[in-house]
């Protein structure tokens, strides 16, 4: 386990702290609480990155919920153009429901427009998309985002779920490596 001193000279700087984190998640949970009250809600995330966010967007929401899990891993010559496979799937049906997907980051959007097409087929009531971290640079396709914590510039982070080689998911913030980590 790295210290605070090791931290202090893997990261270059936060982009977003702890507390602009947790305003604009208590906003967003406010909005989807207007939005969906008296709805089948069900949010959905994708391992493992997103499980921080929906934990703390979940207690945001003042309304009945359920939540469920996916996982995806991407294969071929590139993320960018390879092929999506689900490796975990939701445990329970979605038909009928209003869905609302759960990202950490979005940055090309090709795994989550893989993701909707697959949800989309399911028949829920409704399926948007609430995301933390949109790099919306980096986008090639577009996607219906309802609910956007913030955009962000086109640098790797961690923290908040995030990580780098497994490493950094633990930090309260969104912060950029040093160089030297990202060797």
């Amino acid at each position: 386990m790295c210290g605070k001193r090791d931290l202090d000279t893997q990261l270059s700087g936060v982009l977003v702290d702890e507390d602009r984190i947790r305003e604009r998640i208590a906003e967003l949970g406010q909005r989807i609480t207007e939005d969906y009250r008296g709805r089948d809600l069900v949010l959905v995330t994708v391992l493992k990155g997103g499980f921080v966010f929906m934990a703390d967007l979940t207690r945001a929401i003042d309304l009945p919920l359920r939540m469920d899990f996916m996982s995806v891993s991407s294969y071929g010559p590139s993320p960018a153009h390879g092929q999506v496979r689900i490796t975990k799937d939701l445990d329970e049906s979605i038909v009928g429901a209003a869905v609302l997907v759960v990202e950490d980051i979005i940055d090309t959007g090709l795994t989550l427009h893989f993701l909707l097409k697959v949800l989309r087929q399911r028949e829920p009531e409704s399926l948007e998309v609430c995301v933390l971290l949109d790099k919306d640079v980096r986008r090639i396709v577009e996607l219906p985002i309802a609910y956007k914590g913030f955009s962000i510039p086109d640098r790797f982070v961690v923290g908040y779920g995030l990580d780098q080689a497994g490493a950094f998911r633990q930090l309260p913030f969104v912060a950029t490596l040093a160089d030297e980590v990202m060797g």
